[in-house]
């Protein structure tokens, strides 16, 4: 019974993860963010990564901390913006500033670490 009971609370979980996590990028918003001169931030995550939930609940509350940022996140499963970006990775966090990469980590979920990139990147 208690593994049972332990089971149906990974589930649940996993299940409240991954329920957070969707792809909000395309092509002409994030052309247009980097064309008005934004920092532009893009996460990859994948379904039930604990790891990627953890960013992504960094980077909500970043969006409240920082002014024009503009922040994009995309399933790593999709092939097209995966290979656009040459993410292998979920958990990959980019920042873009003048139409450039100027960050790149994979796996951070540290607030401080995350915040520092985004304050150098302004």
């Amino acid at each position: 019974m208690k593994k049972f009971l332990t089971l149906i609370f990974c589930i649940f979980a996993f299940s409240l993860n991954a329920g957070a996590k969707e792809t909000t990028y395309n092509k002409v918003d994030f052309d247009k963010a980097i064309s008005d001169g934004k920092v532009v931030v893009v996460s990859s995550w994948i379904k039930y990564c604990t790891s990627c939930a953890s960013q992504m609940k960094v980077l909500k509350k970043a969006k409240k901390d920082f002014d024009n940022i503009e922040y994009f996140a995309f399933d790593v499963t999709n092939k097209e913006i995966a290979n656009f970006f040459k993410v292998q990775y979920q958990t990959t966090l980019l920042i873009f500033k003048d139409n450039k990469e100027v960050y790149r980590s994979i796996g951070e979920t540290t607030k401080e670490l995350i915040y520092d990139a985004l304050k150098s990147s302004i």
